[in-house]
């Protein structure tokens, strides 16, 4: 195990894996619902024709849009999504893109590769991965 200052040098991709899941811009809340829940991850990104990521739409995103008791088949995900992308680079250590996403309050963070997505990292990846280091002698 990796004690936390090391926990912090090291490269942000070794907290991403498997596919990216994605959605597009006209997916109606149950589509959105559907694929966070199957996939039971908390964000996905939205597509443009080109394949290219646009925006990122979240659990969070979707209960706001519940709780302003707007009909779910009827709000696309690009009335609600974030356009506002934030990308780390896939080497980065965790220690910077922890204090990116603290300084940000952000929750979610695309990671690309020689400019290809190749992930998101979220939060609760972080924290798992100071979480299970062990603890500092002292």
């Amino acid at each position: 195990m990796e004690d936390l200052t090391s926990t912090g040098d090291i490269p942000v991709s070794t907290l991403v894996g498997g596919e990216v899941v994605r959605t597009t811009p006209d997916a109606n809340l149950y589509e959105v619902a559907g694929l966070l829940n199957r996939h039971d991850i908390g964000a996905l990104v939205v597509d443009d024709a080109d394949a290219e990521a646009t925006a990122v739409i979240t659990e969070r995103d979707v209960i706001r849009a519940l709780a302003a008791m707007d009909d779910p088949a009827e709000i696309r995900v690009h009335q609600v999504a974030s356009t506002d992308l934030v990308w780390c680079n896939s080497d980065q250590p965790i220690a910077e893109v922890a204090s990116t996403m603290a300084g940000r309050f952000l929750r979610h963070m695309l990671v690309e590769d020689d400019g290809e997505l190749v992930g998101i990292v979220s939060a609760r990846d972080v924290l798992g991965a100071y979480s299970a280091a062990e603890p500092l002698e002292g």
